[in-house]
């Protein structure tokens, strides 16, 4: 039996680089990179495969000075610029409906939250949990690290425990300590509201380990010590907590996202209507005519104005493309593991 809690095997690797085919520079592209450098480097591949097929493609470049082309090819942005905000923004406005209800909905909602923390802070032995995101997810990682180490520890004083039980829970609980160190480091000092929050708690892989840490207990629970039992009975309920507290950061999240997502579209919108309003009416091809580098100016400034008219759906596609990524790699919650790349040969009925 294996964990793999340490190792960056596809099967069951705790690391989002690990498990993402790609590597870190898609991992970058789909959540890790800030947006706007996301929309920017989406709106310079646009402007360069544009640049390039109009350049080196079959066609005429005498076309763009003719002023239907460019008519034909602002004009759905300008429709398209108005009719997205409108549809994000309404959009908005629903998400944001979740949080206006009766009063009895509220309280109920609170008492649910209050509820929650109550259970957790039995479940970890503590008084009063955190009211910060990124502390309340840092002391359930670190309570595991604590009953990992309670683990080893009692696997040290107790001689006779049969040899493969204690290979079995020694590799479970050393794996689950060093995985919740660097999980609880990456939590230390972050402020909700930016990813890191959610990163750090998609880095912590509490499925496997809620499946692993049951697998070990039932296939040895007739020869462990009834402590080490409890110990790992303990362990297994802390990461049982995990699982709702981080999918109730991330609906959070989720919302926080969109409402930045409006805001950013309403910040943009108006100067790129402005940009492709100026290309109908304004801009002719030939008064820039003329060659840098072989390429003709004209082409480069409607590329360009192209490239500006966009910018509202680069932005848009970049937060939406970090959200259903997220959203996709935790449609399951507790011990169920969708992703291809987390199925191990070992994973059958026992």
């Amino acid at each position: 039996m294996s964990d793999r809690s340490g190792s960056a095997s596809d099967e069951t690797a705790n690391t989002m680089a690990d498990r993402v085919h790609g590597g870190r520079p898609v991992l970058w592209f789909l959540v890790k990179g800030n947006r706007i450098l996301v929309a920017g480097t989406m709106l310079v591949v646009a402007y360069v495969v544009l640049i390039g097929l109009g350049q080196f493609g079959p066609g005429s470049i005498a076309k763009l000075f003719e002023p239907d082309p460019v008519f034909a090819l602002f004009t759905p942005i300008i429709i398209g610029i108005i009719i997205g905000v409108s549809l994000v923004l309404t959009f908005n406005q629903l998400v944001l409906s979740a949080e206006l209800g009766p009063i009895g909905d509220q309280r109920e909602r609170m008492t649910d939250a209050l509820d929650f923390r109550r259970d957790a802070e039995a479940a970890i032995d503590r008084n009063t949990s955190p009211p910060e995101p990124s502390i309340f997810l840092r002391g359930l990682v670190e309570s595991t690290e604590e009953r990992g180490r309670a683990l080893l520890e009692l696997l040290e004083s107790d001689p006779e425990i049969e040899e493969r039980a204690r290979e079995d829970v020694r590799e479970y609980a050393a794996g689950l300590v060093a995985d919740a160190e660097r999980v609880a480091a990456d939590l230390e000092g972050q402020q909700f509201g930016r990813f890191e929050v959610v990163q750090a708690a998609l880095e912590y892989n509490y499925s496997w380990k809620i499946y692993t840490g049951r697998r070990v207990r039932n296939r040895h629970d007739e020869t462990l010590p009834a402590a080490v039992l409890e110990r790992l009975e303990e362990l297994i309920g802390i990461l049982e907590f995990f699982g709702p507290a981080r999918e109730h950061f991330k609906t959070l999240y989720f919302r926080w996202e969109i409402i930045t997502i409006s805001r950013a579209l309403a910040y943009i919108a108006l100067p790129a209507l402005s940009v492709a309003a100026y290309m109908i009416l304004i801009f002719e091809t030939g008064d820039v005519a003329g060659t840098t580098a072989g390429f003709d100016h004209g082409l480069l400034v409607v590329g360009l104005g192209f490239a500006v008219g966009v910018t509202p759906f680069a932005i848009f596609l970049s937060y939406i493309l970090r959200i259903v990524t997220v959203a996709k790699w935790t449609l399951a919650i507790g011990p169920f593991v969708l992703r291809e790349t987390d199925r191990g040969a070992d994973v059958e009925w026992e």
